[in-house]
């Protein structure tokens, strides 16, 4: 999904696109057909979505510091 992302609005930007990726992911499956990969699919989803809030979190933290 491109370079580093600095600025605040951007990244805010980056993660509400990617927790409406995740909405339509879960939106899509169907209950009746899922199975252990869509599971898998969405824990790795959410974890990535994690992984990205805690380094923005990481830079705002350091940005109030300058």
């Amino acid at each position: 999904m491109g370079g580093a992302i600095h600025d605040k609005k951007s990244q805010m930007d980056y993660l509400n696109k990617r927790i409406t990726m995740l909405v339509e992911v879960l939106d899509s499956i169907d209950p009746e057909e899922a199975g252990i990969e869509e599971i898998d699919r969405i824990i790795q989803m959410l974890d990535d979505l994690e992984f990205k809030c805690k380094q923005f979190r990481n830079e705002w933290s350091t940005q109030g510091e300058d």
